[in-house]
């Protein structure tokens, strides 16, 4: 076997794994992945990379989550929840995030923005959203969230995703100047800032929130009913 054959069989093997929740980070799914594959023996160039099990994931989890006869929004929503739902199960540092699991941090965003933003669907999925990555790649949860939710989500979802972290460091002023100015210039600004400020404020134990279908139900009939295309 090949050494790009076994890696891709490695990647695709340790994305399974971690779409399966049978592993949470992604060196525990690259050892078990390379036991499973070739007895638990590797040569590290033939280790694939993070990078290379982000994009096995991506490919992997739509995927998973699509239902014969669905519609696009239906098979867009299932790919959704798929990635959420295991978000409850991840617990956060107590001192930063007292509310508990990010799932119920991110419905308690969720909530907020939608209070603030009811129309704004972009938004809306971007709160619901931001933190998928934790359940991937915890040490670089925006870049593995963005990687699998590549077609997933529309290019405004996708920036206030991205720079999400970096509008808290701006109000933290930690952020340069250059990039303070850049996304002070942005045109969906205002809404990061607002994203930034639910984030920090969704970390309330005890506070009442929508139940994951709810919310996601809630999300897709907006969307629906104002035909967005996202």
């Amino acid at each position: 076997m090949s050494t790009s054959t076994l890696r891709q069989r490695i990647a695709c093997e340790a994305a399974r794994l971690l779409s399966a929740r049978r592993c949470s980070d992604f060196f525990r799914a690259k050892r078990a992945a390379a036991k499973a594959v070739c007895g638990g023996w590797a040569r590290p160039g033939d280790l694939p990379t993070d990078l290379e099990i982000r994009e096995a994931l991506q490919r992997l989890m739509p995927v998973e989550t699509l239902e014969a006869g669905a519609s696009d929004v239906s098979q867009r929503f299932a790919a959704y929840g798929s990635l959420l739902e295991p978000l409850e199960s991840i617990h956060q540092p107590r001192h930063s995030h007292p509310e508990g699991d990010v799932l119920y941090h991110s419905l308690q965003v969720y909530e907020l923005i939608r209070g603030q933003r009811p129309y704004d669907i972009d938004l809306q999925l971007a709160a619901l959203l931001h933190d998928v990555g934790k359940g991937i790649d915890p040490a670089d949860h925006v870049t593995a969230g963005l990687a699998v939710l590549e077609g997933l989500i529309s290019e405004r979802t996708a920036w206030l995703i991205e720079h999400h972290l970096e509008a808290r460091r701006r109000r933290e002023g930690t952020l340069g100047v250059r990039a303070a100015r850049r996304l002070r210039n942005h045109e969906s600004y205002e809404e990061l800032d607002l994203l930034c400020e639910c984030d920090r404020d969704g970390r309330v134990p005890g506070a009442v929130v929508p139940e994951l279908d709810e919310a996601l139900g809630a999300i897709q009939e907006l969307e629906v009913s104002l035909g967005d295309p996202t």
